[in-house]
């Protein structure tokens, strides 16, 4: 019965490697499907248990791959579509001159107030540390950032 049991897995095993299967992977469907086939048997008649076997690691082998393929693991390269995702000539000479506008813009601004924009917009400190360094109050600081952004939005407008 063993020598029945080593050719059924010998066979299951090469059908899963037949489907692209690696072998390690081939032995762990294998196993999982004997295990379901024995949990199975405990209270059914399994009358064709090769049949089962095979069915079992075939199931077990499609539902790994669903797996990878719906949580990135593995990708089919007949499912990938390429997008190009760099900005075409038109989008750059546009974000050019926006970048150009907003430097004006910045530029215009008093310079207390161009100092606390940057350092918060830019270096992305906090509006206590920006304080404690200017010796202003938090509520100044909050003045300053909320005058430049209204500024700049006013004079960046139709950009």
């Amino acid at each position: 019965m063993i020598g029945d049991w080593t050719s059924a897995f010998l066979r299951v095993k090469a059908a899963l490697m037949r489907r692209g299967r690696s072998e390690q992977d081939a032995d762990d469907f294998v196993q999982e499907a004997w295990l379901r086939l024995a949990s199975y048997e405990v209270e059914h008649l399994v009358e064709q248990p090769e049949a089962f076997l095979m069915r079992a690691a075939l199931n077990l082998s499609i539902d790994a791959h669903r797996a990878r393929v719906n949580h990135g693991d593995e990708v089919v390269l007949e499912d990938v579509v390429l997008i190009d995702t760099t900005p075409g000539t038109e989008a750059i000479v546009l974000a050019r001159e926006r970048l150009a506008r907003l430097s004006e813009c910045v530029s215009r601004l008093t310079p207390k107030t161009r100092v606390i924009f940057l350092a918060y917009r830019v270096d992305g400190r906090t509006y206590q540390d920006i304080a404690l360094d200017l010796g202003l109050s938090i509520s100044t600081v909050e003045k300053h950032v909320a005058k430049a952004t209204l500024q700049l939005t006013t004079w960046m407008e139709g950009w």
